[in-house]
């Protein structure tokens, strides 16, 4: 007796295997055409430092006003400086004011900022270098009574607070800019030059974004690579923090789409080691301050940065646009410089094949207004217990508390 095996099939079940198989074949294609498309814009739309516009010949600029805070750093300041130098030359000494605040160096900062200021007195460029004594070991041990700055935090004591510290380095350094005003002297634009290495083309780059009309222009910066540094200031085009620290870091659909095209990508708000603004906002009545949130807010857990508050107290900001310029990325150190900047494309196509989906993954899994949430019960009770109390800034708060330390500062 011969015995015969029925296999049957199930339709379903190859129908779901099928559609899955599919599925995953559209996937593939569609990332790797995006991928295509997107080294497509890298080769196109990058914008590549013209060797012709820099060495010693000028471009016009306007007039700029030049500022930069440094703490400890020595490792960068003489590339630093010697690029200022070269800055100056392509800019015109003629056109730029030079505005540094040292803030309690103990490493060899001041004696470098010293040898920078003889080159400049050589060259006849007006400035202020200011080197500060007061360290932060001697600024926390004041004793602190009820003065703005200062807050009660969770470990029982007065402690001093880092934003408004921030601001008040940052305000220094604008302090000359007023003056000149009120003396007749004035700027087009201010440049806050951020204690990063970078070349003279990264600033002439970031002065020309969106054909030199903005409330501000920031540049990518980097401290470990890939994942960019300064989370805290920047906010997408619908004031989101970013979803992923590598490329292409934002949650708005507007910001991705230019991040991807290497196109000035809009948003709230940026920083991010150098930023470029009109000076007129900051010499109007009243002057655009930096400044911190108020200490009573701070003390419900609640921080912003400094120069995130800036864009939102800023004028401009709604009428001129705030953007972050890809092409323009500096480091804090020449290794995260050099990395930024390979000799071929600067993402490749795994860069950006792994990046489109951490993004895409990461908006799916994440509740942005949770947090949101979080921070706007936090704002109710405080503007309950302070009714004239008033927070522009809303999209730049934080879950946080930042002090100053002896070393530097912490989270309490």
């Amino acid at each position: 007796m011969s015995s015969f095996r029925h296999h049957s099939h199930s339709p379903l079940r190859l129908s779901r295997a099928s559609l899955f198989k599919i599925i995953l074949l559209l996937l593939i294609l569609q990332s790797a055409f995006e991928v295509s498309q997107i080294r497509s814009y890298q080769t196109t739309h990058q914008i590549h430092p013209n060797p012709q516009k820099t060495g010693h010949q000028q471009q016009t600029h306007g007039r700029i006003y030049i500022t930069s805070l440094h703490w400890n750093n020595e490792a960068i300041l003489p590339q630093w400086s010697d690029e200022l130098v070269e800055l100056i030359h392509v800019l015109g000494r003629e056109n730029v004011y030079i505005s540094i605040f040292e803030s309690g160096s103990w490493d060899a900062s001041k004696t470098l900022l010293g040898v920078l200021d003889e080159k400049l007195a050589a060259m006849g460029v007006k400035r202020n270098i200011t080197l500060g004594e007061v360290t932060h070991e001697e600024f926390i041990s004041q004793k602190p009574g009820r003065r703005e700055g200062w807050v009660k935090t969770r470990r029982g004591k007065e402690e001093m607070r880092r934003i408004p510290y921030l601001a008040m380095l940052r305000n220094q350094g604008l302090s000359e800019l007023q003056r000149l005003s009120e003396a007749g002297m004035g700027f087009d634009k201010v440049l806050f030059l951020g204690d990063v290495v970078f070349r003279v083309e990264d600033v002439l780059m970031l002065l020309d974004t969106n054909e030199g009309e903005y409330a501000a222009a920031c540049s990518l910066d980097f401290s470990r690579v890939p994942a960019f540094y300064d989370t805290f200031a920047l906010r997408d085009s619908e004031g989101y923090e970013h979803v992923t620290q590598t490329w292409p870091y934002f949650r708005s659909q507007e910001s991705r789409r230019a991040m991807k095209t290497m196109q000035p990508v809009p948003v709230k708000s940026c920083w991010n080691g150098i930023v470029a603004m009109p000076a007129d906002p900051f010499v109007s009545n009243p002057p655009l301050r930096f400044r911190g949130v108020p200490d009573s807010l701070a003390e419900f857990h609640v921080e912003g940065s400094e120069c995130c508050l800036v864009h939102a107290d800023n004028p401009l900001s709604r009428s001129k646009g705030v953007f972050l310029n890809p092409n323009v990325r500096v480091g804090y150190s020449s290794a995260a410089y050099d990395a930024v900047h390979p000799h071929g494309q600067w993402l490749s196509s795994f860069d950006i094949f792994a990046g489109l989906w951490k993004n895409r993954i990461s908006r799916w899994a994440s509740i942005p207004w949770i947090k949101r949430h979080r921070i706007a019960i936090r704002l109710k009770l405080w503007r309950e217990s302070e009714p004239q109390g008033e927070e522009p800034g809303e999209i730049c708060l934080n879950d946080e508390m930042q002090i100053i330390v002896g070393n530097g500062w912490a989270h309490v």
